[in-house]
């Protein structure tokens, strides 16, 4: 199964351009979209979820026109949403019976062991006659994706799952996520690094709806191999080394201020070279596009 997406654009009423061409190809098995928030990102996921048309552009999966056949789409999709709400006094079994209901699973008995075994597989079947409102913010997600597994779908989506978890909660998710089937397409929408890094064989870069970068993680790191440098200073100079170099990122340690470079030879004053990791692809990638665009 491959998700084939073509020159996809879309801009919306008050003229933000939250797509421009966007072109890409997505096989199965895990799919990082990585960006800041506002890159287009959950655009791109709405509009392959169906949720919203685009301006331009084609999308299929297999031979399915995804943007003119929704509701054959919706049949073998699961998607969980940036913000996604329960009702809070309805238990997950329950709410997880209603929703396969109207996924289309029909049979009672089918219904009820596929219930159980996304329970279970969610790590939920003890907390089944819980209600809702009670969960955690990681149980809601394990039940958000439990909801998106209903029906054995073809397409997964997950939009920015991890935001807001604590460590052994996002941990829980990752190792859910990565369990899913090899033969299903699931694309993992994030603005954090690590959740691709840890996850993905796959991946693409977006910024302000372009597309910037997509390939091998590992690939991609060993393209700016050589490139990067790092150096550790006071907070009040960073303002200082961002006019005199290519400063990508910058971060705190102990207090002070570590920043990574990008620069094809020694820039000298002190600056030790590191080996990158896709941190470094991520904000290399941003700042190239940002320095072309402004020429």
């Amino acid at each position: 199964m491959e998700l084939k997406i073509e020159n996809l654009s879309k801009t919306y009423s008050n003229g933000v351009k939250a797509l421009n061409g966007v072109t890409l190809k997505i096989s199965s098995g895990m799919f990082g979209l990585l960006g800041p928030n506002g890159a287009g990102k959950s655009s791109l996921m709405r509009t392959i979820a169906t949720l919203q048309d685009a301006d331009t552009g084609t999308v299929f999966l297999g031979d399915l026109d995804v943007l003119k056949n929704k509701k054959e789409v919706r049949k073998i999709l699961g998607y969980l949403p940036q913000e996604f709400g329960v009702y809070p006094k309805v238990t997950a079994q329950e709410m997880l019976e209603h929703l396969a209901m109207l996924k289309g699973i029909t049979n009672s008995k089918e219904r009820k062991e596929s219930v159980k075994n996304l329970l279970q597989q969610t790590n939920l079947f003890d907390a089944r006659k819980r209600k809702l409102g009670t969960f955690s913010g990681g149980m809601k997600q394990r039940f958000g994706i439990a909801q998106a597994l209903l029906g054995n779908p073809k397409l997964v989506i997950v939009d920015e799952p991890t935001a807001g978890l604590d460590p052994a909660e996002r941990n829980r998710f990752l190792n859910l996520l990565s369990e899913i089937g090899e033969n299903v397409v699931v694309i993992l929408s994030t603005h954090i690094v690590e959740d691709v890094s840890d996850l993905c064989s796959n991946m693409a870069i977006i910024y302000k709806g372009n597309l910037l970068l997509t390939g091998d993680p590992v690939k991609s790191i060993d393209s700016v191999k050589g490139l990067i440098w790092q150096k550790t200073i006071d907070k009040h100079e960073l303002a200082n080394y961002q006019t005199k170099y290519n400063v990508i990122y910058s971060r705190l340690f102990a207090g002070r201020t570590i920043i990574h470079v990008s620069a094809a030879g020694n820039p000298g004053d002190g600056f030790e070279q590191v080996p990158p990791d896709l941190k470094d692809v991520y904000f290399h990638s941003i700042m190239a596009h940002l320095n072309n665009t402004a020429a």
